[in-house]
């Protein structure tokens, strides 16, 4: 594979493969996050090379769902699921575009939601009303970047505490002192069977949990002010997560494994969603300035090679896989998921996830950026 053009191969792989995001097996239409985690790999995309092809794919792929009065096709509020707020993260670029005032009131009933959303005793949104009580890490990531956009566009940066509030409540529920790593999961009310009956936290470090809330906090860090007083928290609490997660950098290939910590346990493997949403992470903290190159770049160079030499492979027709995605894992509900190692190593692993293939699209989208940048400066990238 050439070098430093992997994310515009995989969005033509992506095109070619799947004009529609919402066909397909296991999609049918579905009102489902997975399509904002791609179409933001296009919106990067579509900002740095100003090629109209990928906010074209953006807005086809919208419309399916926002209708001309701002309904949103299979989405109910009622519901009370987090997720569902990602996909309107991609509303704030096609109103500014193209004026259309569906997509500003699509972003409003997705924030009727958040207003009503149920918490927790100190605040912190549920991951589903299905769900009561419980602050996961992948919720971070589905709401509190489109929260805090909203604010700052349609609310005059009214109310961007709560916003903060949620990240520093994620990270006093749920990091283990010892390791520096987040729990996938904590239950307020210390009730749920997969759950610490003393402490309410969930087993294990689920790798992309992790990466969903490294991920939230680097998106979140490029909306905030640098004013707000939160900032500096949010900050370190993305260079301390991160700190956690290089003591687990696989040495060998530069990526990360499906169970965070357990690298050399039987049946555990290196893993292509979390990997890229870390190396996201990495790459975009030093875009912005609150990752120091001199500590990170090294560390990000082995992560980026690790995507394309772990994971990627090349079709006869010339498009690009990528291998090796976990390809759903959650805590409770009907299946019982119990979140023990046996349990996050037994879910499906497949190719060309969708969740895997925008994150791997925001990585290299942000680390191939980097590199001529720094070579017109004439620095490492």
């Amino acid at each position: 594979m050439q070098t430093f053009n992997a994310a515009q191969r995989m969005a033509e792989s992506i095109m070619a493969r799947t004009p529609k995001l919402y066909e397909g097996k296991g999609y049918e239409g579905k009102w489902s996050y997975d399509y904002g985690v791609v179409l933001k790999g296009f919106e990067l995309l579509w900002k740095q090379t100003g090629d109209r092809r990928y906010l074209d794919y953006i807005r086809d792929n919208m419309d399916h769902f926002i209708q001309e009065d701002g309904s949103i096709r299979g989405y109910r509020p009622e519901e009370y699921n987090i997720d569902h707020i990602n996909n309107g993260k991609l509303l704030f670029t096609l109103y500014r575009e193209t004026g259309e005032e569906k997509y500003k009131q699509a972003a409003g009933l997705l924030r009727s939601q958040l207003a009503s959303h149920p918490r927790t005793s100190e605040g912190a949104f549920w991951h589903k009303e299905i769900y009561p009580y419980q602050i996961w890490l992948d919720g971070l990531y589905m709401g509190s970047p489109f929260y805090l956009e909203y604010l700052l566009t349609f609310e005059d940066g009214a109310g961007l505490d709560d916003v903060t509030k949620q990240f520093k409540l994620c990270e006093l529920h749920t990091k283990d002192e010892a390791t520096g790593l987040l729990y996938h999961a904590w239950d307020e009310k210390k009730a749920q069977p997969w759950c610490d009956p003393a402490t309410g936290l969930s087993p294990n470090f689920w790798g992309r949990s992790l990466g969903w809330f490294v991920m939230a906090l680097a998106d979140s860090l490029e909306l905030l002010p640098g004013s707000h007083p939160d900032y500096p928290e949010l900050k370190r609490i993305l260079s301390d997560t991160l700190r956690a997660l290089r003591s687990y950098q696989d040495p060998g290939s530069g990526v990360w494994y499906q169970v965070v910590n357990e690298g050399g346990r039987k049946g555990n493997y290196l893993e292509a969603s979390a990997s890229s949403m870390i190396t996201y992470a990495i790459a975009k903290g030093l875009r912005l300035g609150v990752l120091a190159p001199q500590e990170w770049q090294d560390c990000l160079d082995r992560a980026y090679r690790g995507l394309l030499e772990e994971f990627v492979l090349e079709t006869k027709e010339g498009w690009l896989n990528l291998n090796k995605n976990c390809q759903v894992a959650g805590l409770g509900g009907a299946d019982r998921r119990d979140g023990t190692y046996a349990y996050y190593i037994s879910e499906p692993i497949i190719t060309n996830d969708q969740k895997g293939l925008g994150a791997f699209l925001q990585a290299c989208g942000e680390y191939e950026a980097r590199v001529p940048a720094a070579a017109a400066k004439g620095e490492q990238p």
